[in-house]
C-alpha cells in the first residue's frame, strides 16, 4: 500500500490512544514537558494533548517531526514493544468509555487521575466484561449481516466515502460515450449499454424479485415496462450495468454481498453526477457559501437521496468538509448511516447502527412532524459530542415514508444554505432517559397496561438468501429469459 506522507495514520498500523500514549511514555522519560515538545515540534501544547491523549490521529509527516524530538524513529512509535502495565490499563478503559455499554448506562468518560490506582481501573474493566457477558448471554445469536455492515462501515469512513478507483471507472465509462460533462441523459444511459454490448428491453412480466435482468447470452438487458411513468429509468439501467461493470460475481458472503451493492450504487451514481463536473459545482457553491443538497439534485436531475449519497462522497476528499448521512423510516429505525464527522448515531455492542431506533429530538425524526414538505427543513442539534447542522427531507417509499438527512459540524455549517435556521435541538440519545425511556409518569401509568405488536423491519432479521442468485427466484428467472429469448 503507498504511504501519502500528509496522511493520518491507517488505523490497522496503529492505534491511536496507542501512539498517543508511547509519546507521552517516551516525552516522560526524557524529562520533557507538554509545552517543551510542543515548541520543538511548533505545534500548539493543546493539539499535543489531544494527540497523547488518542482524541486526534497524528498525520505521518507531524508523527515523524515528533520522533525527532524525542530523539527516536517513527517506526518506533507504531511498532515498539508493549506499553506499560498502567499505560495499558489506561488505554482498555478509555476504549471502554467510548463503547456502548458505558453509554447505555448512562456513564459520562472521565479524565484517568493520575491518583486512581491500578486496582480501581482493573475493577471498572473487569465489570464492564460481566456487564458485556451477561448481555452476550441475553441477546441473540450475532448477525453476520450486522457485523458485515459494521466493517463496510468502517471502510468508508476510513476513505471519507470515497473511491478513488471507482470514480475512475466511472470516468472511462463517460469518456468512451463521449459524455461532454453535467446531467446524464436517457439517451447518455442508452448509449453506455449500447458500448457495453446489451440493448435495453422495456417489458410487463419482469420477474417480482428482480428489479432487472441481464440476458448474458443474447445481449439484452431487460427492465420492467413500469419504471419510466414511477421514476428515473437511468437509475434501473446503469445499476444493472454497473454490476457487470464490476464484474460482480456470485457473492460467497454476506460481507461481499454487502460491498457489491455498494459499489454498484456508488458507481451508478459516479454515472449519474460525474465527479468531475460536481466537484466544481460544489466548490464554486462553497465558494459562495452556498451549499444545498436541493441543488445538486435539481443540477443533474437525479433524486434527493441519491444527491445527498453522492454529496458525501465529494465533501471530505474535495471540500473539506467532514459529514454524516442518515435514513431514517417513519418509524424511527435507520435503515441507512454513514459519518466522518465524530456525530454519535446510536449503536449496538457490534456497532451496527441500521436498525437502531434514531433519537426523537433528531433532525431526521423531527422532520417527520413537519407540515412545510415543499422545503427542506434544517436544524442545530446540541449533543454530548458538539453541535451539529443537518437539512433532511421526508420522501416516500414502497415501504412507507424515509428522511433523508444530510449533516455536519458546526463550524462548517457556514458553507451552506440553511445556515440561519431558527430550529434547534438537544439530543442525549446515551442517555436513556433522552428519549428510549417514556416519561416516569406515562410509563408508570402504562407499563403494566400496553403489549404492542411490532412491526419489525424485514431488513433487520435479514440474511444472505441460498442460491446462485440471493433473493432472486431462480424459476421465475430462467422461465422469464426463455420466454424472451430470440427464436431463430
Amino acid at each position: 500500500m503507498t504511504i501519502v506522507e500528509d496522511a493520518p495514520v491507517e488505523p490497522d498500523t496503529a492505534d491511536a490512544l496507542t501512539i498517543g500514549r508511547r509519546i507521552r511514555q517516551l516525552r516522560t522519560a526524557r524529562g520533557m514537558t507538554l509545552d517543551d515538545l510542543a515548541a520543538a515540534v511548533d505545534r500548539a501544547p493543546s493539539q499535543l494533548s489531544m494527540i497523547e491523549t488518542g482524541k486526534r490521529e497524528p498525520r505521518l509527516t507531524l508523527l515523524r517531526t515528533i520522533a525527532r524530538a524525542l530523539g527516536t524513529t517513527i517506526d518506533a512509535l507504531l511498532e515498539a514493544e508493549p506499553l506499560d502495565e498502567r499505560a495499558t490499563l489506561e488505554i482498555a478503559l478509555e476504549r471502554a468509555m467510548k463503547g456502548q455499554t458505558f453509554r447505555a448506562l448512562g456513564i459520562e468518560p472521565f479524565r484517568i487521575g493520575k491518583s486512581v490506582p491500578n486496582e480501581a481501573l482493573q475493577a471498572l474493566l473487569a465489570l464492564q466484561g460481566e456487564v458485556e457477558r451477561l448481555n452476550d448471554e441475553r441477546s441473540a445469536t450475532p448477525e453476520e449481516a450486522r457485523r458485515a455492515n459494521v466493517e463496510l462501515r468502517h471502510l468508508m469512513r476510513r476513505q471519507d466515502n470515497h473511491f478513488a478507483e471507482l470514480e475512475t471507472q466511472a470516468r472511462s465509462i463517460l469518456d468512451a460515450v463521449d459524455h461532454p460533462g453535467g446531467p446524464l441523459t436517457q439517451r447518455t444511459a442508452s448509449d453506455i449499454a449500447a458500448h457495453l454490448g446489451f440493448s435495453l428491453h422495456y417489458v410487463p412480466d419482469l420477474p417480482p424479485s428482480t428489479r432487472s435482468v441481464v440476458d448474458l447470452k443474447n445481449g439484452r438487458l431487460y427492465l420492467s415496462s413500469t419504471v419510466p411513468a414511477k421514476g428515473d429509468s437511468r437509475t434501473a439501467v446503469l445499476q444493472a450495468l454497473s454490476s457487470r461493470i464490476l464484474g460482480h460475481a456470485e457473492p460467497r458472503s454476506y460481507a461481499e454481498f454487502l460491498r457489491q451493492r455498494v459499489e454498484t450504487n456508488y458507481l451508478t451514481g459516479a454515472l449519474l453526477i460525474p465527479e468531475d463536473h460536481a466537484v466544481a459545482f460544489l466548490q464554486d457553491a462553497k465558494s459562495r457559501r452556498a451549499i444545498s443538497i436541493e441543488d445538486l439534485r435539481d443540477a443533474y436531475s437525479v433524486s434527493y437521496e441519491t444527491a445527498a449519497h453522492r454529496f458525501t462522497n465529494l465533501a471530505t476528499q474535495h471540500l473539506d468538509i467532514p459529514v454524516h448521512f442518515l435514513k431514517v423510516h417513519e418509524s424511527g429505525t435507520i435503515t441507512k448511516a454513514y459519518e466522518n464527522d465524530d456525530v454519535n448515531f446510536p449503536s449496538d455492542r457490534l456497532g451496527s447502527i441500521e436498525g437502531q431506533m434514531c433519537c426523537r429530538r433528531w433532525t431526521s425524526r423531527v422532520v417527520f412532524d413537519i407540515p412545510d414538505k415543499f422545503n427542506p427543513y434544517y436544524q442545530y442539534t446540541d449533543t454530548g459530542n458538539g453541535t451539529y447542522w443537518c437539512t433532511a427531507r421526508v420522501e416516500p417509499s414502497s415501504e412507507g415514508a424515509h428522511s433523508v438527512s444530510v449533516g455536519v459540524r458546526f463550524e462548517d455549517t457556514k458553507w451552506f444554505i440553511g445556515r440561519d435556521s431558527p430550529n434547534r435541538g438537544i439530543s442525549r440519545h446515551s442517555v436513556e432517559v433522552c428519549c428510549r425511556r417514556a416519561p416516569a409518569e406515562l410509563e408508570g401509568q402504562w407499563r403494566d397496561q400496553a403489549w404492542p405488536n411490532v412491526r419489525t423491519p424485514r431488513t433487520l432479521l435479514a440474511t444472505l438468501p441460498s442460491g446462485a442468485f440471493p433473493g432472486v427466484d431462480t424459476t421465475d428467472l430462467y422461465e422469464f429469459l426463455d420466454g424472451h429469448a430470440p427464436r431463430g
